[in-house]
């Protein structure tokens, strides 16, 4: 069994990378604006970004037993270091493009990167079937705590402008410094993980089972669906819209998000409280669909506390599927299958993720500002329907062994 020493830092690292993802979800689409970037290459830059992330995850699937957990991990985070030292030196449109890829900028606002492939299999090791979702619970909410307090950072540009009397350009650059610093000591961190994070010597590379690749493929098809629709939904592309919107700038919207994520942070414990009572595909889909309806209320709102009221209750429900799908995969294949059926999860809906941006700046562009928030929630409720009915009767070791305690007939 893994430490509690190497879950703290890998708790650790997770949660300064989510906070540079924070920062650049509130700061990267108004950094592009001002150096007079169109919404349409915003959302090309967002999307090159998250098709980093999704490059990075096939290789880790692929590879990173071959390299190392740890080295992977380091490496990882040296290219988000990469990545946020080319925005803070060029204005150039092509090397920003390149540095949002190869350095997985990541404009979202959440964290969906390859490091959470290779943490979501180390993770399971740490703890016994039953605190196994409570594990994810808490790594989920350090995460989500991380958003807040980047998405609080973001302010910092207005901050810096305000006090040290910046120009808005060289405030935006600073900041992406901060953001690099962050990434570096996670790599630091991952640098200090035992040997015991590695594959089991008894774990020898194995074909899926035939059990296994059905849940795998629905599974993976499935999320695809929802990461579409999450992908509409990027802090940036939100970010954006409150500010054509009502006209609301960095030093309100970086408030915002830390409501938003500390929303989101509360909601993991809340949700492995829940899946101990009802289970986690039903804890997945019955805290989802609320979460999309108000959503959808969101662009009809008449003025901007309703609208901001409707997002902050949406964000207390919607990442409660988080940390119960992480652990439900993990849970219903064998141990030797967790980073392929990880990886590949991780990989469909990152790839999602990575072409929806471009997609919804498009749509804002030549359809309707606030396409997005429709389109986004509508897929995100065809993919509850279909989860819950494809998943309902698969059932992890933990509630199989409740069921038949309760039936020993069964």
């Amino acid at each position: 069994m893994v430490s509690a020493v190497d879950r703290r830092l890998i708790y650790t690292a997770s949660t300064l990378r989510s906070v540079a993802v924070g920062l650049t979800g509130v700061i990267l689409s108004l950094y592009l604006s001002t150096i007079g970037a169109s919404v349409w290459f915003i959302g090309l830059v967002i999307s090159l970004g998250v098709a980093g992330c999704a490059l990075g995850t096939f290789l880790v699937t692929w590879g990173a037993e071959r390299w190392g957990r740890r080295r992977t991990l380091v490496v990882l985070s040296l290219l988000m270091a990469f990545g946020g030292l080319v925005m803070a030196v060029t204005t150039q449109a092509s090397l920003l493009a390149l540095a949002a890829l190869l350095g997985m900028v990541n404009g979202m606002g959440q964290d969906r990167g390859a490091a959470m492939t290779i943490e979501q299999v180390i993770l399971p090791r740490t703890a016994a079937d039953a605190q196994r979702t409570k594990v994810f619970a808490w790594y989920n909410l350090l995460s989500d705590g991380g958003h807040a307090l980047g998405a609080l950072l973001g302010g910092l540009p207005a901050l810096l402008r305000a006090i040290a009397g910046l120009e808005p350009l060289s405030s935006y650059r600073w900041t992406f410094v901060v953001y690099s610093l962050l990434s570096v000591v996670s790599a630091i961190l991952y640098a200090r993980l035992s040997q015991e994070v590695e594959r089991p010597l008894h774990e020898t590379p194995r074909p899926l089972s035939a059990r296994s690749k059905p849940i795998i493929a629905k599974f993976s098809a499935l999320s695809a669906i929802d990461s579409l629709g999450g992908g509409f939904l990027s802090s940036a592309m939100v970010g954006y819209w409150f500010f054509k919107r009502f006209g609301i700038d960095e030093a309100l919207l970086g408030p915002l998000f830390f409501g938003v994520r500390v929303a989101n942070a509360l909601s993991h414990l809340g949700a492995a409280w829940l899946a101990r009572r009802i289970g986690l595909v039903n804890t997945m889909v019955w805290t989802h669909l609320p979460s999309s309806l108000m959503l959808l209320a969101v662009p009809f709102a008449p003025s901007l506390p309703v609208a901001v009221t409707l997002f902050i209750l949406r964000e207390c429900f919607v990442e409660m599927d988080v940390p119960t799908r992480q652990s439900y995969l993990v849970a219903v294949v064998e141990p030797h299958e967790r980073l392929r059926a990880a990886g590949l999860v991780n990989l469909t809906r990152v790839t999602a993720w990575s072409v929806a941006p471009a997609l919804a700046g498009s749509l804002m562009g030549s359809l309707n500002l606030s396409a997005p928030l429709v389109v986004g929630p509508a897929l995100k409720i065809g993919y509850d329907l279909m989860l819950y009915r494809a998943f309902h009767r698969i059932k992890p070791p933990e509630e199989e062994s409740r069921r038949r305690a309760d039936h020993p007939l069964l």
